[in-house]
């Protein structure tokens, strides 16, 4: 029986996570949850995981939730409420619950740095969904990593598929996961990416692009934030970045492929040139059950691939014209630093102003590149957790101060 802290548990990942425990009651039992706003999602959940702690983003909430769990009819409480938590030191505390063995890290954004760095510092386990841990706070976390002895597990359909492909090797080896340790064997990673709502667009036609246009994934079901950085392609952008710091491998040998079917989930090829790929259905719940069952499978009654169904698997090189982010991203992991960490927030901040219709489309490319630009004069080349922190603030605020200006057009300008 393997504990579980699901951070995030009412998003996307930790109801899926939530959706794991249920299929094998036997292997994996909920410790603690945290959540954001959602109190009607997370009451039900208390009722039927038990965990033993729960932690809101915003403390202001505790009281609410507590009265609700209170005022449940008594054959619907929970026989022991759990210890409830707010603020960011709430949700450090659950990841760093002391009877959790593995900690799902699903809070989306650089809000879930923290407390992934707390789930490190004491020495836990991690299954990482929140890929901006490693993007925004690689060169931090990697030394916090070699202290602790924590593993991180990558719960990304994409890094679990190169993962999975590196243990049917003779170099697979956890323990050089996330230490920037160069993978023996490793010449190349190719992320596939299935080319998000756009990719059957002409690059001139985004000018018309709305939200939900961009919110519309073909292949996958996730939240609204990462199917728009799927569609401007930040999210393989993002990927790159984190491959890099989990596999220590250079950005020139990192590829991304457009791969609209999504069957295949990412490839690795080796020194003597073989390639190893992963492939299933378009379900994040077979890369989050690995990293639960880690390093046992576990038998499912999911659907079987069948490729015969699928017909065929096409490939192409993704467009820079339509997909400038990913350029963007390849530039500021390059630079290194705290331009990761500029770059990730930019982003985070235009792709919350265009699902707020305040911004197009085609502006959230154009305003994270003049803040990656303005933050070269300040880049700090071997940051501290206070310099990423200072700089993730710092490039929201920024992100703000254009869009406010003439780099921005209203949405709806762009529309008509």
């Amino acid at each position: 029986m393997k504990a579980l802290s699901v951070l995030g548990s009412t998003g996307s990942i930790g109801t899926q996570t939530l959706e794991i425990v249920d299929d094998f009651p036997d292997r994996f039992k909920v410790v603690a949850l945290t959540a954001g706003r959602n109190l009607d999602l997370l009451i039900r959940q208390i009722q039927r995981y038990h965990p033993e702690v729960v932690a809101l983003a915003d403390g202001e909430l505790v009281a609410s939730l507590r009265e609700r769990l209170l005022a449940l009819a008594p054959q619907e409480r929970p026989a022991r409420l759990p210890e409830l938590l707010g603020g960011s030191d709430g949700l450090c505390a659950a990841a760093a619950w002391p009877t959790a063995d593995l900690v799902v890290t699903g809070i989306v954004g650089c809000a879930g740095l923290l407390p992934t760095l707390a789930a490190i510092r004491a020495g836990k386990d991690l299954a990482l969904a929140n890929k901006e841990t490693l993007i925004a706070a690689g060169p931090v976390v990697l030394p916090e990593l070699a202290r602790s002895g924590s593993r991180l597990l990558p719960a990304d359909s994409e890094h679990s598929a190169i993962f999975q492909c590196l243990q049917g090797t003779p170099w697979a080896d956890t323990a050089r996961l996330s230490t920037g340790i160069p993978t023996p064997g490793l010449r190349r990673i190719q992320l596939t990416a299935s080319g998000g709502a756009f990719r059957d667009w002409d690059a001139a036609d985004l000018v018309k692009a709305t939200v939900a246009d961009a919110t519309s994934h073909p292949n996958w079901s996730m939240g609204r934030k990462i199917t728009v950085d799927s569609a401007s392609l930040m999210n393989k952008g993002l990927e790159v970045i984190e491959a890099h710091y989990l596999f220590g491998i250079d950005y020139d040998q990192i590829e991304i492929i457009i791969h609209p079917q999504s069957i295949i989930h990412s490839m690795v090829e080796l020194v003597d040139s073989s390639v190893l790929a992963q492939l299933g259905w378009p379900d994040m719940k077979l890369p989050i059950l690995y990293c639960l069952s880690w390093p046992q499978r576990l038998e499912t009654p999911w659907r079987r691939l069948d490729l015969t169904e699928v017909g065929q698997l096409s490939f192409r090189q993704p467009d820079p014209a339509k997909y400038p982010c990913m350029q963007l991203a390849y530039a500021a992991g390059r630079a290194g630093g705290t331009m990761p960490a500029a770059l990730n927030a930019a982003n985070e901040e235009a792709v919350a102003l265009f699902l707020d219709e305040q911004i197009a489309f085609v502006d959230i490319p154009k305003l994270i590149e003049r803040v990656c630009d303005r933050h070269r004069v300040d880049l700090k080349a071997d940051p501290a957790l206070s310099d990423v922190l200072a700089t993730d603030a710092w490039a929201r605020q920024a992100v703000r101060e254009a869009a406010a200006g003439s780099a921005a057009r209203p949405v709806v300008a762009a529309a008509g």
